[in-house]
């Protein structure tokens, strides 16, 4: 197993998904994990992830430097190569020659990281303020940048390795061969992780936490929490009680829809809870998107809570949670990572809530929550479904939300995945949905004046959601999807298309 020091950066769990996908299995800690701790553990290798602290910062995160003496493999990204080369004496400085983005990567032999990549340059992608100086004893320059000297350093006598760029992001297109080099070739480690073994492993976690109690889950009829309840399920089964909340915030006649479909394909208890009046009454006049999300989170739990009375021993609530949403909502491991907003099932819950959380998927991603759900056997309609939001259109209607914006939404996503669907994008897209924006613009409509709403539409490609890609709909396409809107949904005069990245763009607008 390889174990991952956790120093905060928006990465460090696409670290992990990268050594998975090499069939390797790996754990992560953050840096005030004990010596003893990482010698019961007994790895074949270490990596120190990024972060974004300086090394010279107060409070920035350190490990003990002791693992340096541990004659294991390491291998340290970013901040996890400055502190490396601190612990053992080097220098690291704020040269002001920061480096963000795609570079040019100098490659001095193909040897060690670099082994079987050919060619003298490759591209990396670089994320960084501080650089290294002086290398410590024993180290060496084994790739370099434009603006970055040592790129990439190496004291092969003592298996220490660092990058300077992030091998684990898809923008370095040979990252997967250099993590590929140091599992094996550095840390002989052997490709015997899979789904199968996960997912025995989570069905044995999760009937040593839960025991003989009670659980009931939020099961919205997505691949998250469909999943979820079919882990949970084979772990306690019938003490299993999954919830369906219909909050009024679902697509056109989603409710009806899943409500059939769920009871088709999971034979799991399921109650359906129609509470839409209490989160539309509760986001009356609200505009502000983070207090949008903690409402929902306040309200999902106040009906959860009530539903939980009804059944006995209730001690557990189960959510479908991945890791792109703990990243996204709460520092990792209590580490530095920056807060980007609150997902309704991580920073929208309440503080003070009863129910202890069973969370099997949280340390993984969509893509390999689906392998997970075709190894247990999931509805390939369940399987495949595109991620939607817990809270829902309410963070797809930027602004007040009410019946009427919900109405004129709805009708105009019904339309945009009709004709994603019917031109064959709807599996290619990670997700494709519409925004209503709270703006209104001047149009024409029968030779009158108009002054309506615009729809954004939001359609990317993407592996893990920490990274997506607007996609290159074709234009025919895209100029269909507006001229139905615009014809068939009443108070719509224009429809957009956002064409952002993530980042510096995230998914969704709220």
């Amino acid at each position: 197993m390889i174990l991952i020091i956790d120093f905060g950066s928006q990465f460090n769990q696409l670290i992990g998904r990268r050594v998975r996908e090499h069939k390797v299995y790996c754990q992560i800690a953050g840096p005030d994990i004990s010596l003893e701790q990482i010698k019961e553990m007994n790895p074949e290798g270490i990596i120190l992830s990024g972060g974004p602290s300086s090394i010279y910062e107060k409070n920035s995160p350190k490990a003990d430097i002791k693992i340096l003496k541990l004659k294991i493999p390491i291998l340290g990204i970013c901040y996890g190569m400055q502190f490396m080369v601190h612990a053992l004496g080097g220098r690291v400085a704020g040269t002001g020659r920061r480096e963000y983005g795609f570079a040019e990567l100098a490659v001095k032999e193909p040897d060690g990281l670099f082994k079987g990549i050919e060619k003298q340059t490759t591209q990396c992608w670089m994320s960084h303020g501080d650089s290294v100086e002086v290398l410590p004893k024993g180290f060496k320059a084994t790739a370099s940048t434009e603006n970055t000297e040592f790129a990439a350093i190496a004291n092969p006598a003592k298996n220490y390795y660092g990058v300077q760029f992030h091998p684990e992001v898809e923008h370095t297109p040979k990252g997967k061969i250099m993590l590929k080099n140091f599992l094996f070739n550095i840390c002989k480690c052997k490709p015997s992780w899979t789904m199968q073994s996960f997912a025995q492993d989570a069905v044995d976690k999760i009937k040593n936490q839960v025991g003989d109690n009670q659980v009931i889950l939020g099961l919205s009829g997505g691949v998250d929490s469909s999943v979820a309840a079919m882990l949970i399920y084979k772990a306690i089964g019938r003490k299993l009680t999954c919830i369906f909340v219909d909050n009024g915030l679902l697509r056109q006649d989603e409710a009806k829809q899943l409500k059939i479909r769920l009871k088709q394909h999971l034979d799991i208890n399921i109650r359906f809870v129609n509470a839409s009046r209490d989160f539309l009454k509760a986001l009356d006049k609200v505009t502000d998107p983070e207090k949008k999300r903690k409402i929902i989170g306040r309200v999902f739990m106040d009906v959860f809570e009530a539903e939980a009375k009804k059944i006995k021993d209730v001690q557990f609530l189960a959510q479908g949670t991945l890791y792109p949403d703990i990243i996204e909502s709460v520092s990792a491991f209590g580490g530095p990572t920056a807060v980007i907003k609150s997902h309704h099932n991580v920073g929208g819950l309440p503080k003070k809530m009863k129910l202890k959380l069973v969370e099997p998927l949280k340390y993984l991603f969509k893509d390999e929550v689906r392998l997970l759900g075709k190894e247990l056997g999931l509805d390939e309609d369940l399987v495949w479904r595109q991620p939607f939001p817990g809270p829902g259109l309410a963070i797809r209607i930027l602004g007040e939300v009410n019946s009427q914006r919900l109405k004129i939404l709805r009708q105009a996503d019904a339309v945009l995945l009709e004709e994603i669907r019917e031109a064959g994008y709807y599996r290619k897209l990670w997700q494709s949905f519409a925004v209503l924006l709270p703006l209104k613009s001047v149009g024409v409509m029968g030779d009158q004046r108009t002054y309506e709403n615009i729809i954004s539409i939001r359609a990317v490609t993407s592996k893990d959601a920490m990274t997506a890609d607007w996609a290159k709909l074709p234009h025919k396409l895209l100029g269909n999807i507006s001229n139905r809107i615009i014809n068939e949904v009443k108070g719509v005069n224009r429809v957009v298309y956002d064409i952002s990245s993530k980042p510096p763009a995230t998914i969704e607008w709220e």
